[in-house]
């Protein structure tokens, strides 16, 4: 059975922040006391390093990886980290999904009753240290560039960082949107390579899905979800083309001629039979459904979803980078002001554990992530890396992968973008449809300010 990217936990952060939007209404923000206010919560703190562990402790874990596989890797992980650390004992508390363990952590942080560890997205993040309810990295490592972090790929290094520039989170894995191709399909149109730019890609779909309309009407390049892959990738177009859609300080800049570019880009490869639109609320994956059943070449997926992903019988799929910049997910890890500094102590045990090259390797394996660091991939199994020749052929991306600004309203603003590319594609003015978007974003940022 195929679980939807909020109950997979491991999918796509897109999907879930959207659903999250609509679960809490904004929750995520609510709690930040001001958006545009940098988080200063144990800035003044002392940047000594904590003592070690000195006897036996406890800390809790707050997690989503309660699946039957997930829990199995996540438990192999710890377990070594046990053996290891016997004068630590980790408490796992799954959540079933996302919305339910972030809703669960909000009410924890308003009753002062928080787990050692738990794990949040970059807005999450932002709004519990503006509260003080989580530590800085300094305030466990004794320094805000850990030797650790050096060994990280790029993108995951500034992904950790909130806006104040300090270390806030770590992480424990990470994923990149890829390409899903039907080669056979793209052989038979004489595409041999997959493409390295936007207009190879769309003169690819293009020479495919004129080939396989002859047998198939209703064949398209690839099909979008406008509230899931089609937002996502039109940010991924316009980073390509030179246009982040917020700037540093988290301001929308939806109306930039870059922006206006890619959306105009996806409705001219919607014209030429390239792009198809597809999806519901009850169907959010329609691209995977149509390379699944034959008739689609491509589908845009995640490294944590590839196993989902499928050709027909008898046909080879390959996987790809994207021709550009990919939107990075992956939730990453904090630590509660709640615990006690042994817990703390404790807790960055644990958190450079996870962030080691063994312990990566294998919840990568397991799990569907990339590791962290380059290093992990020589304690990865070389048969799981042979059988996915991908992984060593697109984690380098990490080093220049993207997230949006970890304000509540920049997750907030995802829905206006949505609803920017829906409008765009079901035949309305690109730049007018962005303007509103940039309008309704404008307001969420406001009223937070």
């Amino acid at each position: 059975m195929r679980i939807p990217a909020i109950l997979a936990g491991a999918r796509s952060r897109r999907a879930a922040g959207a659903a999250l939007i609509a679960a809490f209404g904004l929750a995520a923000s609510a709690c930040a006391g001001g958006g545009s206010t940098a988080a200063t919560a144990g800035s003044s703190s002392s940047s000594s390093p904590l003592p070690t562990v000195s006897g036996p402790v406890t800390i809790t874990f707050q997690e989503v990886y309660g699946t039957k596989s997930q829990l199995a890797t996540l438990t192999k992980v710890v377990d070594a980290f046990e053996k290891q650390n016997p004068n630590i004992t980790v408490q796992l508390q799954a959540s079933s999904n996302y919305t339910a363990l972030f809703e669960k952590e909000d009410a924890e942080v308003a009753a002062g009753s928080t787990p050692t560890i738990g794990m949040a997205y970059e807005s999450y993040a932002q709004s519990w240290a503006t509260a003080q309810k989580i530590v800085p990295i300094k305030d466990l490592a004794g320094s805000n560039s850990p030797a650790e972090l050096s060994t990280f790929y790029t993108g995951v290094q500034n992904d950790l960082k909130l806006s104040d520039g300090n270390l806030w989170m770590w992480p424990l894995g990470k994923s990149l949107q890829l390409q899903a191709i039907n080669q056979t399909q793209f052989t038979a149109a004489g595409i041999t390579s997959a493409p390295t730019t936007w207009d190879e890609w769309a003169s690819d779909l293009e020479k495919v899905a004129a080939k396989e309309k002859t047998s198939n009407a209703k064949f398209a390049g690839i099909t979008l979800y406008p509230q899931g892959s089609g937002e996502t990738l039109f940010e991924e177009i316009a980073a390509t083309y030179g246009g982040q859609l917020y700037t540093a300080g988290g301001t929308p800049q939806f109306t930039s001629a870059d922006a206006v570019k890619a959306l105009k880009f996806l409705q001219t490869e919607k014209a030429n039979g390239a792009v198809a639109v597809g999806g519901s609320t009850t169907d959010l994956y329609p691209g995977e459904d149509a390379l699944t059943g034959g008739s689609g070449a491509e589908d845009i997926t995640s490294s944590a979803g590839v196993t989902y992903e499928a050709a027909p019988k008898g046909d080879t799929l390959e996987f790809a980078a994207l021709p550009g910049d990919s939107m990075m997910a992956g939730a990453n890890l904090v630590v509660y002001s709640t615990a006690t500094p042994q817990q703390r102590a404790a807790a960055w045990e644990l958190l450079q554990y996870l962030a080691g090259p063994s312990a990566q390797a294998t919840w990568a394996e397991g799990i569907g992530y990339y590791p962290v660091t380059a290093q992990a991939l020589s304690s990865m199994d070389a048969s799981y890396l042979a059988a996915n020749p991908w992984i060593q052929q697109t984690i380098g991306n990490l080093n220049t992968a993207f997230v949006d600004p970890p304000f509540g309203w920049a997750t907030a603003c995802q829905l206006d973008l949505q609803t920017a590319v829906s409008s765009a594609l079901s035949g309305s003015d690109a730049a007018s449809a962005l303007q509103t978007a940039q309008s309704d974003c404008a307001s969420k940022k406001s009223a937070e300010s």
